[in-house]
């Protein structure tokens, strides 16, 4: 159980990370805040001449500081565009080459932000430092600052430029994008493997009972405050099992979640808590939805195999990060920080990992099917995935195994190529299997 006040607390922290990560995806953000500082640093300088310090610092010519400062400004605006124009095109070549759902990791980036930003604060600074100097705002040794600050604005935007023309040749590409993708589906499988309940109590097999809650929003669940729901189960005298994690579609026929009331417990009691504790969006997010990001690279690997693109690599590279994605999910874990309940009037179930199979290799298995060597690759991992020791692993491995061959055996008409399926399945199929990934 957990307190009023820890329970505030936590709700107010889970949904500042939230909207922190989601401001990521906005590009006005960090110009914006960079803009901000720009002006205030320019203001921020003129408190050098409040103290007594004007003949400890050399004279510098307020020729010399507004000739860098109009370099900057005129440059650094053309610049700002151009590096707009780039980002642009590379969201555009991302959402082409592998899909529109990689749009919000690709525009996350950290370096092209940061240059933009960088950037558009270089030029706001300088024409606010340049129309303070023509009108005579500093003094001795408001000039010296500003022009130390002016000199490395420059060397700061000069570094920043040459880091991001070596990212911006990559962002946008299909090989940067894939690498985004696992590594945000890797990190939200370690998240959801520390804490497989959210921090609720384990739900097990148990069907669905009691009232059921229903929202009005269409869309997707985003996150679930699982301390709100707490609070308001403690409050309510109520026990709440959680009926759509994040990632799941909520419609109005679609419960979110059901409640039993405890004994004596008012039945008045209202849902609306319940409810907005749901965040519901328009889109999927990769963060609190590791099926999210499976299903991405699916999607891109299945458009590799369509008969335009027809680039079978791609589909084969897919397939080990879903190896490596998949080992870590049974990845062991630290059992003080999976097993703490803090929440234990809510009961959430967990992740199934023959859900997690289907978001994975349907797809490839059928788009790939008649590709012998995608074939192969798949029936080597799942080999692979059902020799790691996991007894829920090895069932869904060796399901989706037999499914890739007889999908197989309808598109494959040579003899030799449903040979080596047949005996690359019965790898996986077998008891004991045994082989060295290729």
């Amino acid at each position: 159980m957990i307190d009023g006040c820890q329970a505030m607390g936590g709700v107010m922290v889970d949904r500042l990370k939230f909207l922190l990560h989601r401001t990521r995806e906005r590009l006005w953000v960090r110009p914006l805040i960079t803009g901000l500082l720009s002006v205030a640093l320019v203001f921020l300088v003129k408190t050098a001449d409040d103290h007594d310090i004007g003949w400890l610092v050399p004279a510098i010519t307020q020729a010399s500081t507004e000739t860098l400062l109009a370099i900057i400004s005129a440059s650094m605006l053309v610049i700002a565009i151009f590096a707009v124009a780039s980002m642009v095109a590379a969201y555009t070549s991302a959402s082409s080459v592998a899909t529109p759902r990689a749009f919000s990791l690709v525009i996350a980036d950290d370096i092209s932000q940061n240059a933009l930003s960088t950037f558009i604060g270089a030029f706001i600074f300088s024409i606010v430092a340049l129309v303070a100097l023509q009108n005579n705002f500093y003094d001795r040794a408001g000039r010296f600052i500003l022009f130390v600050i002016t000199v490395l604005i420059l060397a700061m935007v000069i570094i920043t430029f040459v880091r991001w023309v070596d990212c911006i040749a990559r962002l946008g590409r299909l090989g940067s994008t894939l690498e985004k993708l696992e590594a945000v589906t890797a990190a939200a499988l370690r998240r959801r493997r520390r804490i497989p309940t959210l921090g609720g109590v384990p739900m097990g097999r148990q069907p669905h009972r009691g009232l059921a809650i229903y929202s009005g929003s269409i869309g997707y669940v985003q996150r679930i405050e699982i301390t709100a729901l707490q609070a308001h189960a403690e409050k309510a005298g109520l026990h709440i099992q959680v009926a759509a994690l994040p990632g799941t579609f909520s419609a109005p026929d679609r419960a979110l979640a059901y409640i039993t009331l405890d004994p004596g417990a008012p039945l008045d009691f209202d849902p609306t808590p319940i409810v907005q504790a749901f965040v519901i969006g328009v889109h999927r997010e990769f963060d609190e939805d590791p099926r999210f990001g499976l299903i991405v690279l699916s999607e891109i690997a299945s458009r590799a195999l369509s008969p335009a693109v027809n680039d079978p690599g791609t589909a084969i590279g897919i397939i080990g990060s879903f190896v490596r994605l998949l080992a870590l999910w049974i990845t062991p874990v630290e059992s003080d920080e999976r097993c703490i309940v803090e929440c234990d009037r809510v009961t959430v179930p967990e992740l199934s990992l023959h859900d997690m199979f289907d978001d994975a290799f349907i797809a490839i298995a059928r788009d790939g099917a008649g590709t012998i060597e995608v074939a192969c690759k798949l029936q080597k991992a799942f080999a692979s995935l059902a020799s790691l020791g996991d007894v829920a692993m090895r069932e869904a491995a060796t399901r989706h195994a037999g499914l890739a061959l007889a999908r197989s055996e309808l598109a494959l008409a040579l003899p030799d190529d449903l040979e080596m399926i047949r005996r690359l399945a019965a790898l996986a199929l077998s008891d004991q299997p045994s082989l060295t990934e290729g």
